[in-house]
């Protein structure tokens, strides 16, 4: 089919467009089952996709057949196509979760729930830098309102934020596409793989100024330290299925380093080779280290997960500094496995605050909950997962990642920063399980969970056992990503040398 390379933009564009219409908007059940059958074709095209480019085909697309290195090109190969089936699961879950009653506390949920997940697909599907502009601004003007959704003091407060910080991050991104522009004459990602083989000597600290400066922008996006202070207030005050959704906007930084990085800045970019390298090291550890003092001095659960998103970043960009294959192979296993827990993580510690009445996900003693056993083993479940204990993919996914430090200096200093996170990880989720589920009197809470809350979670911590149950074959495919990551030969001569489907 010639237009699947496009149908993860098309279909939630269209869905959120028909959701906006008279026949659907102020009807929420009409709205619900609408935004469910989206979601579902979209995991359908994602799946399809993921199979068309397994074996390392690339698909491109060149909207309104404008060849590249002219016009809007869309690229997809094994990692953008892993990341649209990530988060066509993810949005999965986190709709199902909302259609049980989160969606009826704002207008419009729906319909930027869907531009949203367009945003984030087309980041991870174009081939030019200035349309990864383009849709990281869907992305954002759509997780403005969303972030907001529900209204609150709270969500006010970490919603302005946001905007401020990222509108900030917008110009300088402009600022970085007008020197690289100025300087090289285009925005096509293989295409200025080329030309910055080409650059003569003297232009090349104006390119690196501004690859920096879009290091600066990712970094802001992947939430690196000292640019992470926006994220535990933003997710902590979220709605759940939104909080749960935004686990995937960390990784589109991750993406755009990845992608960018390697692709422009690699081994074939002179002096310009592995620019990023001394500082992306450095930063990834720091993240990883404060994320996990962040978590141990959590006073409520939502935050903890959040800094537990932020100790996975660090933990993926350490290894992704090794710019090794291996490396970024289990790097990338980890970022299936952490996005999906942690978003399960988002709604379990939602359903576990609406069953505690007042002391809500505040980590005291509180009323038993309503649904102990079912609430306690999802917690157990989800903290297993996340912690990296064995035998679920957590601890397959750090197994690898310590695996890929083969250095004597990689090992000295992320060995003990990732085995001591997890070790307050464990401590921290102790604490929490035992105060929520122990420390407990009076009545029990009368309050159930909705079954569509149950499942929505599931859901997501289901995919824990299963990357265990599927772990070689799920590894393998990684390992395989990031091989063609690093064979940028080959992107360029795809892209700049085959006419691509109109």
């Amino acid at each position: 089919m010639p237009h699947l390379t496009i149908l993860p933009v098309l279909v939630p564009l269209i869905g959120g467009a028909l959701l906006m219409l008279p026949p659907l908007v102020g009807h929420p059940q009409r709205q619900r089952l609408t935004g469910i059958a989206c979601s579902l074709i979209l995991l359908a095209v994602s799946i399809n996709l993921i199979q068309a480019t397994s074996n390392g085909q690339m698909l491109l697309y060149a909207v309104g057949d404008w060849q590249p290195p002219f016009g809007i090109l869309l690229v997809a190969d094994r990692l953008s196509t892993m990341m649209i089936l990530l988060t066509s699961l993810l949005g999965l879950g986190s709709l199902l979760y909302a259609c049980a009653g989160t969606d009826e506390q704002g207008a419009l949920f729906h319909p930027l729930f869907q531009f949203q997940l367009m945003g984030i697909n087309g980041a991870f599907l174009t081939g030019d830098i200035f349309n990864l502009f383009v849709f990281f601004e869907v992305l954002l003007i759509a997780s403005y309102a969303l972030l907001m959704h529900g209204g609150g003091k709270p969500r006010t407060r970490a919603g302005l934020h946001y905007v401020v910080l990222n509108l900030a991050a917008s110009a300088v991104f402009l600022t970085s596409l007008g020197i690289l522009y100025g300087t090289l004459g285009t925005l096509n990602m293989a295409d200025l793989a080329v030309k910055v083989q080409q650059l003569p000597e003297s232009e090349a600290p104006l390119v690196a100024v501004g690859a920096m400066l879009m290091l600066f922008v990712f970094g802001l996006k992947a939430a690196i330290l000292p640019l992470h202070f926006w994220l535990p207030q933003a997710y902590s005050a979220a709605s759940a299925p939104v909080a749960a959704l935004f686990a995937i906007m960390t990784k589109v930084g991750i993406y755009a380093i990845l992608r960018v990085y390697t692709l422009i800045f690699g081994d074939d970019a002179g002096t310009l080779s592995h620019l990023i390298a001394p500082w992306l090291w450095p930063t990834a550890l720091l993240t990883l280290s404060f994320a996990a003092i962040g978590l141990f001095t959590s006073p409520n659960l939502r935050r903890m997960v959040a800094w537990l998103v932020l100790m996975s970043v660090g933990s993926i960009l350490a290894v992704v500094s090794f710019h090794r294959p291996e490396a970024t192979g289990a790097a990338l296993y980890y970022l299936l496995h952490t996005t999906l827990v942690t978003g399960g993580l988002f709604l379990l510690m939602d359903m576990i605050s609406q069953q505690r009445y007042k002391a809500s996900d505040r980590i005291v003693g509180a009323r038993p909950v309503a649904q102990p056993a079912l609430l306690g083993g999802l917690f157990f479940l989800g903290s297993i997962a996340v912690i990296g204990m064995p035998p679920l993919s957590g601890f397959v996914g750090k197994a690898l990642l310590l695996k890929s430090a083969h250095h004597v200096n990689e090992m000295i200093w992320y060995w003990p920063a990732l085995l001591g996170s997890s070790l307050l990880a464990i401590i921290a989720l102790s604490r929490a399980g035992s105060s929520i589920f122990w420390r407990v009197s009076g009545a029990p809470s009368e309050k159930r969970t909705h079954p569509l809350e149950v499942m929505a979670t599931l859901v997501l911590l289901a995919s824990s056992p299963l990357m265990t149950i599927f772990g070689g074959t799920i590894s393998e495919f990684t390992h395989a990503t990031a091989v063609q990551l690093y064979d940028t030969h080959h992107y360029i001569e795809a892209v700049l040398s085959v006419e691509a489907a109109p």
